[in-house]
């Protein structure tokens, strides 16, 4: 039986790999803390470390867990830009769950959209002290606005599909266009210039890096509504707070931001708040923040699962790593090695 360490654990992330474990044949030791160069020598006598989003995989955490001798790290999520993948190459095997619920993150990006838009988030807390007021109320109709979709991933496209359902008009930007899905794509200056809401689903790398800056912001529509389901760091939060103070920005829903990694999926009701500029941002009557819940369904969990536990299987049993990543896969658009043998 294999032993794994499991970092970072929330109540909910138990639910479907204790149900899971057994058929898997693992034994599975939970961690609250997070995964960093100071934790990862817990991982020691296990035999697989199992990590998230928010953990910090640096080169110093690598080297701790090669020199316990963890051979693989299984991201229970999507993303991978906190793995520093020039450190793990030819050290340790990363893979992750590539589209757990692409639905799920694209449902809760229109729910973002139709909250700002409707002020439901505010009627809740009104009609909760019997103030049964409309005034500040006003929302527009989604029918005929032009929305811009930066990616067009599964959960982009899986957005897209929604918005054509409220018969808004789409238009999308994307490096690598997807041929015949009937996908209007046009320049990412255009996009900006054009869209009434703009709604990122895009990975964060070198070139998305602040794709929502000062410069951009200049070239939207007065009164422009951006949501980002994705990565925090698409967008420039200080820019994105001054165009909402100079009401550039109409609304913004916003499951992720750039500094959250010592602060989303944790509690602190209780502490007054040092990030400044989350603090303001919250403080908005049209910005609603989520912390990062987008992909929490029922369905995602388990896909999050299966598909992780599925990966250490593979991993110990010898068999093809469909869901590596590594050093050569993020230099490159396609890993020269097409996922047919391991990255080393």
């Amino acid at each position: 039986m294999k032993k794994v360490a499991f970092f970072d654990t929330k109540p909910y992330d138990k639910i479907w790999f204790e149900q899971l474990k057994d058929k898997y044949d693992f034994e599975i030791k939970y961690f609250e803390s997070k995964l960093n160069s100071d934790t990862a020598y817990m991982a020691r006598k296990y035999d697989a470390v199992v990590a998230f989003v928010n953990d910090n995989i640096d080169a110093n955490a690598i080297d701790v867990l090669y020199e316990n001798d963890i051979k693989i790290i299984a991201m229970r999520c999507a993303g991978y830009n906190n793995v520093d993948f020039k450190a793990a190459y030819e050290k340790v095997h990363v893979v992750r769950v590539p589209a757990y619920s692409p639905f799920a993150v694209a449902e809760h990006a229109m729910a973002l959209l139709l909250t700002i838009n409707r002020k439901t988030h505010r009627a809740y807390s009104r009609t909760r002290e019997y103030n049964f007021s409309l005034n500040g109320m006003i929302g527009f109709d989604l029918y005929k606005k032009t929305v811009g979709v930066i990616g067009t991933g599964k959960i982009g496209q899986i957005f897209m599909d929604i918005c054509k359902g409220f018969g808004m008009n789409v238009i999308a930007y994307d490096p690598y266009p997807i041929k015949d899905k009937g996908i209007e794509y046009v320049e990412l200056e255009e996009l900006f210039q054009k869209s009434d809401i703009i709604s990122l689903h895009c990975p964060l790398n070198k070139s998305t890096h602040h794709i929502v800056n000062e410069n951009s912001l200049k070239l939207m529509k007065d009164g422009v509504y951006i949501v980002n389901t994705s990565r925090g760091a698409l967008i420039d939060s200080e820019a994105l707070l001054n165009a909402i103070k100079t009401q550039k920005v109409g609304g913004a829903g916003l499951d992720v931001y750039e500094e959250e990694s010592d602060l989303f999926f944790e509690d602190f009701s209780n502490t007054i708040l040092q990030d400044d500029t989350l603090s303001r941002l919250i403080s908005m009557p049209n910005v609603l923040v989520t912390s990062h819940q987008a992909f929490l369904t029922n369905e995602a969990l388990q896909n999050i699962a299966e598909t992780t536990l599925d990966n250490l299987k593979g991993f110990f049993e010898g068999s093809l790593l469909e869901n590596e990543i590594c050093y050569q896969c993020d230099k490159k658009a396609v890993c020269e090695k097409d996922h047919k043998e391991k990255c080393f």
